[in-house]
């Protein structure tokens, strides 16, 4: 930690809120859910103040979510290149917020607002003021993230968040006790985690998932009368209910089959999002934001202790 006031302080951030016996903490780094408690009960499965989480755990994923292929696309005419992950797997993942700071610009009783600005590069040339308003109430987590064109041409994005949902499971492999259903009825077809240009029909009704991978970006999804669509992921230590809007036709769900030794199938990324993988290159669900437009879109996690 520097204490030297000529230098920037190296202290991890989080903004905190507490409410109805639950306490969250927001990651000031990347600006997504680094931690969720009801009592004992850790319903996400998150990481330590200060480390890097492997599998991009509560991240805000923007202007993308999931891959890119060779972190290539085209806009307009334009040819762009993203960075990709490395040459052994050359696709760029999950936008370019991860490791970005965020500031705090509003706090309510049990509720805080973070924020930030992603500016132009090479490979995204559109700037994007980018809030997110988290709160808690009793039994309850609600998220609405919100999206500007701070720039001054149409910028096109896709956002995602990717949380992992833990309910009582902290050894590897412990998932395969916990019961799932997915309202979606079509999934994509990937290789790779990238599209192959097939879907299939899905069966959102898993049940006990035993030794099931699950890596599935999923859509067609079943909604309320509200245009709700929900998921729910029940557990020893109780139920979970992630529940989206109308903003995100798509989720992503993935048993974390491929997380580092340790980390593998204790939890579910159940990830909302706006668009599919690739969707940069292919166009698919893509939002375009005209210049001072906005975008917002909120998904909710519910808990029921067991």
């Amino acid at each position: 930690m520097s204490l030297d006031p000529l230098w920037p302080s190296s202290t991890p951030l989080d903004a905190e809120v507490t409410a109805g016996g639950a306490r969250l903490a927001v990651d000031l780094r990347g600006g997504g859910l680094r931690e969720l408690v009801v009592g004992e009960w850790q319903l996400l499965d998150g990481y330590a103040a200060g480390t890097v989480p492997a599998g991009r755990r509560g991240g805000v994923l923007l202007p993308w979510p999931n891959r890119l292929r060779d972190g290539r696309w085209q806009w307009r005419g334009a040819d762009l290149q993203l960075d990709v992950v490395s040459a052994a797997s050359p696709n760029a993942v999950h936008g370019l917020l991860s490791a970005q700071p965020w500031a705090v610009l509003g706090e309510r009783p049990a509720g805080v607002t973070v924020g930030t600005v992603l500016q132009p590069r090479g490979g995204y040339p559109f700037r994007l003021a980018t809030a997110i308003d988290y709160d808690l109430a009793p039994g309850r987590l609600a998220v609405t993230v919100r999206v500007r064109n701070a720039g001054d041409d149409d910028a096109p994005f896709g956002v995602g968040m990717h949380p992992y949902l833990h309910v009582g499971a902290p050894a590897e492999g412990g998932l395969a006790d916990a019961e799932l259903r997915v309202p979606a009825r079509t999934a994509m077809v990937v290789d790779g985690g990238l599209p192959t240009g097939e879907s299939r029909p899905f069966d959102g009704a898993v049940g006990r998932i035993g030794d099931r991978a699950l890596d599935d970006p999923v859509t067609d999804l079943v909604r309320d009368d509200e245009g709700w669509a929900r998921v729910e992921l029940r557990g020893p230590a109780g139920s979970l209910e992630l529940a989206v809007d109308r903003s995100w036709p798509w989720l992503q769900v993935y048993s974390g089959d491929t997380l580092p030794a340790g980390q593998r199938r204790r939890s579910l990324a159940v990830e909302p999002m706006t668009c599919p993988p690739n969707a940069l290159a292919d166009g698919a669900d893509l939002v375009v934001l005209a210049p001072e437009e906005t975008w917002s879109g909120s998904w909710t996690l519910g808990w029921t202790p067991a």
